[in-house]
């Protein structure tokens, strides 16, 4: 079982419902579109960001990973990343995930919850 963000660029939304409904119209376009799109500056710097603290997935020789698949960045298209972590480190890595999301001027998603964090 894995634990799903979704971080974007642009301006937060005004409440969970409709944080829902952008990050559907993100999701149709940039990773489940016919186009794939390279990842935004933002968004690379913010995967940069997250892999300063826990390796890559496709790096992890110790087991000590939150992320799901990897490479990381291939989760992400445009202004969009949407990534999954294992259940069992989700609580920290997510908490983390939201705050550099928070200090970047990204929005994130909690889309297992269904609303903006943090």
């Amino acid at each position: 079982m894995t634990y799903d963000l979704a971080v974007w660029e642009g301006e937060r939304p005004a409440d969970d419902k409709t944080a829902g409904h952008v990050f559907s119209e993100l999701y149709a376009r940039y990773i489940d579109g016919d186009v794939e799109e390279p990842p935004s500056e933002r968004i690379a710097a913010y995967v940069a960001a997250l892999l300063e603290r826990w390796c890559d997935l496709a790096e992890d020789e110790e087991d000590t990973s939150p992320w799901s698949t990897g490479p990381l960045i291939d989760e992400a298209g445009g202004p969009l990343i949407y990534f999954c972590m294992r259940w069992s480190m989700a609580e920290e890595a997510s908490a983390h995930a939201a705050a550099v999301a928070e200090s970047m001027g990204l929005v994130c998603f909690d889309v297992q919850q269904d609303r903006l964090r943090p």
